[in-house]
């Protein structure tokens, strides 16, 4: 039997022995949108717990929106030029539109990479374009501080726009629950001491920081005070299928808007199993989002609640950019050169994360569980920092784990973290 895992912008496949039996854990079939841009005008025109964009146009003066950066394959391509056309049309002067890019602390989008991010060159020609820069402190405004304690900052261009939208998709995440709505806001355009405070040890360690999880998520209630302390704010939420088709889009107060894409996509992302595994297959999902390493960490964390303990998950992940970014790499070798116990002792004091370990404290959860082991273009030199077992393709790692384990069942995840398998002992 051959199956395929999402990789690059291919597949990746393997070829199972003809005794294995392989459960392939994908979302029921999706509606997809036939006329996908007269679902988005009608979307902007029907909008949810809000009056309409055009509406909200002709009582502002400038706008800002959000889009999410390169490791989102949002539809920005259906959606941005509808969206500016109605701030147009209602007599917003386009040199008071600005979209900026929520790259949170991840580095600028520019370039060719900018181009594939808007998906529109109308849009580049007529409206100003930038990237958001966590770390430059003039750019931010202090909006207040969170009952939990953060700082919050965030960039000056949302802050003092009339009309703030955000832009995104609505897909599992790890910490956050669900992606898409307040998270394009916090963390993807807020300051640097803001993202590292809510994504220190405390907060990444909650029991409810995690895949599909809002309620009781201190992330996501953190970003519920943030949209509060903002003043509030709009969303265009979307929703596609694993060949990146639309299947859902809708407009409207952020928070309510947000909910409801969350109470669609819940019916397809998460997928109920009856049993666990002691060999999972799963991916990252492809590209963009398989680009780096750091963004593979979702893809592990996602399949893990039907691994069975002491199991193999292998993950398939082109890394085409490497291991990610620099602090993303001292994380790694301190947590290589550590072992879990002594890096996760090491931060659990601190108020505030160093950039981008978070992500190492994440991978440590389906360590705990079983192996994982990771196929992948890196290259030696960053095999050894990803703190995992690295094999040279699928039908080896698979091969090994069957052998090890004297099983003859494997479970396959194509699409990675895009489907959450939610492990429900039978009752019967």
């Amino acid at each position: 039997m051959k199956i395929e895992v999402l990789y690059g912008k291919g597949t990746l496949s393997a070829t199972l022995p003809g005794k294995v039996q392989a459960t392939v854990i994908e979302k029921p079939p999706m509606p997809i949108l036939a006329d996908p841009e007269n679902a988005v005008a009608r979307a902007l025109d029907a909008a949810c717990n809000s009056a309409s964009l055009a509406t909200l146009a002709r009582n502002a003066a400038s706008a800002c929106i959000l889009v999410c950066d390169i490791t989102r394959p949002v539809p920005n391509g259906l959606v941005l030029r509808p969206l500016i056309e109605r701030l147009l049309s209602s007599g917003m002067d386009r040199q008071r539109i600005r979209i900026v890019i929520a790259t949170g602390l991840h580095r600028p989008n520019v370039g060719e990479e900018l181009a594939e991010v808007i998906g529109d060159p109308w849009v580049l020609e007529n409206i100003e374009v930038s990237n958001h820069y966590a770390r430059n402190d003039d750019e931010h405004v202090h909006v207040g501080n969170t009952s939990k304690g953060t700082v919050v900052r965030l960039d000056r261009r949302l802050v003092e726009a009339d009309l703030r939208i955000a832009t995104g998709l609505v897909e599992p995440h790890f910490m956050a629950g669900y992606s898409g709505g307040r998270k394009v806001i916090a963390p993807g355009v807020a300051h640097a001491e803001t993202i590292t405070t809510f994504h220190n040890h405390r907060f990444m360690s909650h029991e409810k920081a995690e895949n599909c999880v809002l309620e009781g998520n201190p992330l996501h209630e953190e970003q519920l005070e943030i949209i509060q302390m903002l003043g509030g704010a709009h969303a265009v939420n979307t929703v596609i299928d694993d060949q990146r088709r639309l299947s859902f889009v809708n407009f409207g107060e952020i928070v309510a808007s947000h909910l409801e894409a969350v109470r669609f996509v819940r019916q397809y992302a998460e997928v109920p199993c009856e049993r666990r595994y002691k060999t999972v297959v799963t991916s990252a999902a492809g590209y963009p989002l398989d680009k780096t390493y750091y963004q593979t960490v979702k893809g592990m964390v996602g399949a893990l609640d039907i691994l069975s303990e002491g199991g193999d998950l292998i993950i398939a992940s082109e890394c085409s950019e490497g291991i990610g970014s620099p602090e993303y790499r001292a994380s790694q070798a301190r947590l290589v050169e550590e072992g879990g116990t002594r890096f996760l002792a090491a931060i659990a004091g601190q108020s505030h994360a160093e950039v981008d370990e978070w992500q190492s404290q994440m991978q440590l959860k389906p360590l705990k569980r079983g192996q994982v082991t990771l196929v992948s273009g890196l290259n030696p030199a960053d095999q050894a920092l990803t703190g995992v077992k690295n094999a040279p393709s699928l039908d080896a790692a698979i091969a090994e784990s069957l052998a090890k384990h004297g099983e003859s069942h494997v479970a396959v995840v194509p699409e990675g973290p895009y489907v959450i398998p939610v492990y429900q002992r039978s009752v019967f």
